[in-house]
C-alpha cells in the first residue's frame, strides 16, 4: 500500500521562532527550508509513499520543495496548521486520490525513509493513527485511511489531544528519525546526532561558523 503525506509549512520568515537561543532572525529561514527539503525529500525516497503535498504560502520553499517533487497546494485557509492539514487532505482527495493520507512534520531533517516506512505500514492496520514526537507531547504523524477524515489536532499537547480523539497510537521502536522534530536547539542537536540530510547539515554547518 502506498500513500499521499501531507505536510505543512508556514512562511520562512515566521518559522522556528522556538530556534531563537540557537539561530537568529536572519539564519532561521533557511534552518526551516532545509528542515523541510530533506524531510520532503527522504519521504520521496520511501517507497510506501506514492506523493507528497506539500501545503504553504511561501513562494521560495514552494519553489525549492517543487523542485524535489513535491506537488504544492496554496493554504487557502490561512487559518493556522490544522486547517492547512484538512485543507491539504481535502485537496489531494478531490484531485482522485483514493490513497491513504498522513499528515507529517516538516521539521524531520533526520528522517530515515526505512523507519517511515515501517511507521506507515503499522499505521495501515487502523482507521486513525498517530506517532507521538520524541518528547512524548507532541505528533509527528496522523494517518489515517481512505475513508477515514484526517480531523488534525497539532500543536502543544498534540499527543493527547489526537489520542482522545480515537486515533490510535502507535507504539514502534526504532523509529527515532520519524519522531525527531526541531523545534528548540537541544532538538537540532538531537537531530543532529541522529544524522541529518545533507541540507540541514550545510546550514547547521554554516550556523556553527557565524557562531565561532
Amino acid at each position: 500500500m502506498q500513500w499521499t503525506l501531507v505536510i505543512p509549512l508556514k512562511p520562512l520568515s515566521r518559522a522556528k521562532s522556538r530556534l531563537s537561543d540557537t539561530a537568529h532572525d536572519g539564519v532561521r529561514p533557511h534552518l526551516a527550508l532545509a528542515f523541510a527539503q530533506d524531510t520532503v525529500a527522504a519521504a520521496l525516497d520511501c517507497p510506501a509513499v506514492a506523493d507528497v503535498a506539500v501545503v504553504t504560502d511561501d513562494r521560495l520553499a514552494a519553489r525549492e520543495l517543487a523542485v524535489l517533487g513535491a506537488r504544492i497546494v496554496p493554504d487557502a485557509p490561512r487559518a493556522g496548521l490544522n486547517a492547512a492539514l484538512a485543507h491539504g487532505a481535502a485537496t489531494v482527495r478531490a484531485a482522485g486520490g483514493a490513497r491513504p493520507v498522513a499528515a507529517l512534520n516538516a521539521d524531520l531533517p533526520a528522517l530515515r525513509p526505512t523507519e517511515l516506512a515501517r511507521v506507515l505500514e503499522a499505521a495501515t492496520e487502523f482507521p486513525r493513527a498517530f506517532l507521538a514526537d520524541a518528547a512524548q507531547i507532541g505528533t509527528t504523524l496522523l494517518a489515517v485511511a481512505p475513508e477515514q477524515e484526517l480531523r488534525p489536532a497539532f500543536g502543544t499537547g498534540s499527543r493527547g489531544r489526537h489520542r482522545e480523539s480515537g486515533a490510535v497510537e502507535l507504539r514502534l521502536d526504532s523509529v527515532p528519525s520519524v519522531r525527531q522534530d526541531v523545534d528548540t536547539g537541544d532538538d537540532l542537536r538531537a537531530a543532529l546526532a541522529l544524522g541529518v540530510g545533507p541540507r540541514t547539515a550545510a546550514a547547521a554547518a554554516r550556523l556553527l561558523i557565524a557562531g565561532q
